[in-house]
């Protein structure tokens, strides 16, 4: 029988922000944590939208925390929360009075998730930066773009969600596990230099051998081997291939009806190379991308389309619904997309529909009476109050 979510009960207040901390927000949420926003408001009764659309069962109330009334009322939230996460630079909720010296202090089992772009002890500390700062003093972005060109960054996956937002979730996990036996809860720091430095850890020690101590481009994984590339086919699509090995490399080179021309002794012989490559591109425009998967699928050549998520959306035969990175059978998350929602198949659960293609931003407030009441049984005007739409503890209120 299939059970709740796995962090079903966790309590998680999450301070608004960009990108990393809404992920990993979003990763918690989606496996069950009660996740409560907090939106800012300002002195002037002005609340000041978050343009984050990484909100999937989440709730928000906002608060003015340059005000004695939001700072305790965020106080009072954490006496009751399992986890915290501050996407800010490190000092500013300690300005606030809402660092984890005071916060731990008056809830042991919190566990207090503090994520930032740079080192909090770097040089680049107090600095502002985005993805590609981070992944340029970490060195990972001297390693990605091709042969003669300038570093070229993956948008933002790598620092902000893989190497931040994730890492972040990562360490709140290993926290929560170490206050099951500790009964402890405590601070847990993550940044997007070291968390995407981490994720580089094979090609930087690749650097130290033959298999990548070539500039950058010229290497068998990051566009240098003809047989590790992409293709533009006739249609103007692309196909990917990825024939590493010599008997993958030989169903590839079958596909591409060249064995007949003794290609595959040549697999390992760098001087072929950018012959290898010209005869590739030649082959590969001759046809279009559907008639290319007509001779590539079900063999293991390692050679794919280069789908796009345009047609991944209305293609219900392609891998196009979104689903937990990790499916959990018995404790299956939260659904994320409306196509599939059997755990023993997709590996989620039912919950809100979302077809993981449009995101949905939050407003200030939204859920966040009902949230209330779930933490701490509070009720509007009695226990609490929505001035101006900012939410406020009313004087009564046990602090």
């Amino acid at each position: 029988m299939v059970g709740p979510p796995p962090l079903q009960g966790l309590k998680v207040l999450e301070f608004a922000g960009l990108a990393p901390g809404p992920f990993t927000g979003l990763l918690l949420a989606d496996a069950g944590a009660n996740v409560l926003r907090i939106d800012r408001h300002t002195a002037g009764g002005q609340v000041v939208p978050t343009p984050d659309m990484l909100t999937r069962h989440k709730s928000s109330i906002a608060v003015d925390l340059k005000s004695p009334e939001g700072v305790q009322l965020v106080k009072e939230l954490s006496k009751t929360a399992d986890v915290i996460i501050d996407p800010f630079r490190p000092g500013v909720l300690e300005k606030l009075g809402l660092g984890p010296q005071i916060l731990c202090a008056t809830n042991p089992r919190l566990i207090y998730g503090r994520l930032t772009g740079f080192r909090r002890d770097g040089k680049y500390a107090q600095m502002a930066g985005h993805d590609i700062n981070y992944l340029a003093v970490a060195g990972v972005l001297s390693l990605l773009g091709r042969s003669g060109e300038k570093p070229h960054p993956p948008q933002n996956i790598l620092a902000d969600f893989a190497g931040g937002g994730a890492s972040l979730f990562q360490g709140i996990l290993l926290a929560i596990i170490a206050r099951g036996k500790t009964g402890k809860g405590q601070v847990v720091e993550a940044n997007m230099v070291d968390g995407s430095s981490y994720l580089a850890t094979f090609p930087r020690q690749s650097l130290k051998s033959p298999f990548g101590n070539l500039p950058r481009g010229e290497n068998v994984l990051d566009g240098g081997c003809p047989y590790y590339d992409t293709y533009e086919t006739k249609d103007g699509k692309y196909m990917a291939v990825g024939a590493l090995e010599p008997h993958f490399y030989a169903a590839f080179i079958k596909g591409l009806g060249l064995s007949s021309q003794k290609w595959e002794k040549r697999h390992s012989d760098r001087a072929s190379w950018p012959e290898m490559r010209r005869e590739f591109g030649k082959i590969f425009k001759s046809k279009t991308r559907s008639e290319w998967e007509n001779i590539f699928d079900g063999t293991d050549a390692c050679c794919t389309p280069v789908l796009e998520y345009a047609e991944l959306e209305v293609d219900n035969d392609r891998e196009g619904d979104q689903r937990p990175s990790a499916a959990l059978r018995e404790t299956p998350c939260l659904a994320i997309s409306e196509k599939g929602t059997d755990p023993s198949i997709h590996g989620q659960g039912p919950g809100i529909p979302g077809g993981s293609y449009i995101g949905k931003t939050l407003t200030p407030g939204q859920g966040g009476e009902e949230a209330l009441k779930d933490w701490l049984g509070w009720k509007k005007g009695k226990d609490f109050d929505i001035r101006d739409g900012g939410f406020i503890l009313k004087n009564k209120a046990k602090l």
